[in-house]
């Protein structure tokens, strides 16, 4: 870089200075200078803006990251186009860092001014424009924040239905299951009311409680039967029952297969009593037994389902846990897996391939989960609730790597380069913002300096999702910009 003279004349030939005074342009000078910079970096994007920087001559071009490459999105030659610190007016209200990368192609002059300084400047000459600028630039800010947070709202919402309605299906559950024990507990009373009349003998009523505690313990370690195994069950328990005319016997079946119960245990049972009338009711005895065993799991298992439900949702909205912390992604995965799990459907196939020895790393893991569920919930749309969704995570080189991939038809090549755009979408009407992809990639891309990026051809689409296991600097969220050539 070589420094030269900074001309009055010279300023007054660029269409940013052309309407300023002698006195302006003078002051510009004895402030600033003009410089020569090589072919190559001027500045990159993420670095504090510490200089405004006018072309005079030569070639320039700036890039932004996206998806992890590096992306031309201007060049110019035209004097009198700036770019860097531009934003230098509006203080501490607004990120002073460099939101885009700046290189020349050839050897280039810059009349070039510290930030401080122009930010001053600008301030003092023009009051009535920053004021302008800074309603134009906050307004647009307050704007995407609330529509930002209408997008979190709806899909709260959409999350919060179908919560409540998996928590509903297994609170009903233990309501009726909990009536259905009452009634059989009070047969129960009654049949211990029958025994203490002296009808059963001292023997035959050990029996009928060695056999109450095998029947439990069948129950709990009853196997899993497809529907034709229990079908065929049924109709043995059910011949067993008639053969010995113990009435109501096939609506008794269905308790003893669910049971494990089949014909040699309850030969067994035939065998410990000494004729049929003892037999049919030692038959229902054990059938109490069995209906409040499978009662009392049916409870259990209803209430555990909604405890897991109940830890998924906090876990989700990362309830009483700080916004910025280390956390495991396998956990907030799955957390989102479970409140998705009404809209994903029983139609969709989840594969999960988690890879273990990736550590816990420091995110902002509330809004983490919403890139998940807009992810996950864009998957299932495109496979129209059929499909294979896969969710894998794997260490990449410093980075963790998180891909949502679907087997529906694939994103058309046309409109790839879109799908991050706000308010772009490809769903019907009123069935989508256009600012699911947007609100992630900043979340990403923004807010954990990592990458979010898309493969896509029929049949199979894979989202790319990379967050530095270390950040260089856990810094609070910073104001979002937009740095491009402004001519």
């Amino acid at each position: 870089m070589t420094r030269t003279t900074c001309s009055p004349e010279e300023l007054k030939t660029l269409f940013l200075f052309e309407k300023l005074g002698d006195d302006q342009l003078q002051t510009l000078c004895e402030n600033g200078h003009v410089e020569w910079i090589e072919p190559g970096p001027v500045y990159a994007e993420g670095d504090p803006a510490t200089c405004f920087y006018v072309l005079i001559e030569g070639e320039m071009v700036m890039s932004k990251l996206s998806g992890g490459e590096d992306i031309e999105i201007s060049r110019t030659s035209q004097s009198g186009v700036y770019s860097g610190a531009w934003q230098a007016y509006l203080g501490d209200r607004a990120s002073q860092t460099y939101p885009a990368s700046a290189r020349v192609l050839v050897p280039s002059r810059f009349f070039v001014l510290d930030a401080d300084v122009f930010g001053t400047l600008v301030r003092d000459w023009f009051p009535m424009a920053v004021h302008l600028l800074e309603g134009l630039f906050f307004g647009n800010q307050n704007s995407r924040q609330i529509v930002d947070q209408r997008e979190r709202l709806l899909a709260l919402g959409s999350l919060s239905a179908g919560l409540t309605h998996e928590l509903n299906n297994p609170a009903a559950a233990a309501v009726r299951a909990t009536s259905s024990l009452r009634d059989r507990v009070s047969h129960m009373r009654r049949k211990l009311g029958v025994i203490a009349s002296g009808v059963y003998d001292h023997d035959t009523i050990a029996t009928l409680i060695r056999l109450q505690e095998e029947a439990a313990e069948l129950v709990a370690k009853a196997p899993t039967l497809t529907p034709m195994e229990a079908a065929d069950r049924e109709d043995e328990l059910g011949e067993w029952f008639d053969e010995r005319q113990i009435s109501g016997g096939w609506d008794l079946a269905p308790s003893f297969v669910q049971a494990g119960i089949d014909v040699g245990w309850l030969n067994k049972v035939s065998a410990g009593v000494d004729n049929d009338e003892i037999l049919e009711s030692a038959i229902r005895w054990l059938n109490y037994t069995i209906e409040t065993e499978l009662l009392m799991n049916e409870i259990a298992d209803s209430t555990t389902r909604v405890s897991t439900l109940v830890d998924a949702a906090k876990q989700y909205s990362q309830m009483d846990r700080a916004p910025y912390q280390r956390a495991d992604l396998r956990e907030l995965l799955d957390s989102t897996l479970v409140m998705l799990g009404r809209k994903i459907g029983g139609s969709v196939t989840i594969v999960k391939e988690y890879d273990p020895s990736l550590p816990a790393i420091p995110m902002y893991a509330a809004e983490l989960n919403q890139v998940w569920t807009n992810l996950i919930d864009n998957a299932v749309a495109s496979m129209e609730g059929v499909g294979t969704l896969t969710i894998r995570t794997r260490r990449d080189g410093e980075q963790a790597l998180i891909e949502v991939g679907d087997t529906g038809p694939g994103i058309p090549e046309d409109i790839r380069t879109r799908i991050f755009e706000p308010f772009f979408t490809t769903k019907p009407v009123g069935q989508g913002t256009g600012l699911g992809l947007d609100i992630s990639w900043r979340i990403v891309v923004k807010k954990h300096r990592g990458s979010l990026r898309v493969e896509s051809q029929p049949g199979q689409t894979v989202f790319q999702v990379r967050i530095p296991i270390e950040p260089r600097v856990e810094e609070a969220p910073v104001a979002e910009t937009t740095d491009t050539i402004a001519e």
